[in-house]
């Protein structure tokens, strides 16, 4: 089957819950994948459920999920959901250099623990720093083109392959879309 990926955009409340349990549940290490949620939406034609009459209802199952999981409580960034394009652009970055975990938890938890908004580039360089990336570092990666199109293509080919929301964790050809559907990825994996 090879090595299963895990498909997440930071900005995805549901991708913080999967992210806070994967390298638990998984029986295997997934691979960190970051993707535009919102390139996935212009080619399918979704959009976010933080922006319908169905927020609050949102909001109120992944803080139930995240109490549930023995996560601390959620604080939501202002104004959520938030453009979270330049924290993807780093963590494509952190991914480039090995830390896409390190970087990945940091952002999520900035964002989702902490309540800051992964817009302002300040809150994506304290999640840097947690993971002792330069901001420096960050400030030019994000800004090259070789990051842009390393998120772009990683984005098309998740699309390709069938991903349409995240978290989506991949085990081979089947796709297990959803923080409910984490354990049974981890049973397909387990599985002779």
């Amino acid at each position: 089957m090879g090595q299963p990926v895990f498909y997440f955009d930071l900005g995805s409340p549901y991708s913080y819950l999967t992210a806070e349990r994967v390298q638990r549940v998984l029986p295997v290490v997934p691979v960190w994948q970051p993707i535009l949620l919102g390139g996935i939406w212009q080619q399918s034609g979704g959009r976010s459920w933080g922006v319908t009459e169905e927020k609050v209802a949102g909001q109120a199952e992944v803080e139930r999920r995240a109490a549930e999981y023995g996560l601390m409580p959620l604080r939501w960034p202002e104004g959520w959901p938030n453009n979270t394009l330049k924290a993807m652009r780093a963590a494509v970055f952190a991914q480039s250099i090995g830390r896409a975990v390190a970087f990945s938890l940091a952002a999520f938890r900035q964002a989702f623990a902490g309540g800051r908004d992964l817009s302002d580039v300040d809150n994506v360089l304290i999640a840097g720093a947690a993971c002792e990336l330069h901001p420096n570092a960050i400030l030019k990666a994000i800004e090259t083109q070789s990051v842009k199109d390393k998120l772009r293509d990683a984005t098309a080919e998740a699309y390709a392959r069938g991903v349409r929301g995240v978290p989506t964790i991949a085990v081979g050809d089947d796709l297990y879309y959803g923080d409910d559907r984490l354990e049974e990825a981890a049973s397909a994996l387990a599985a002779p």
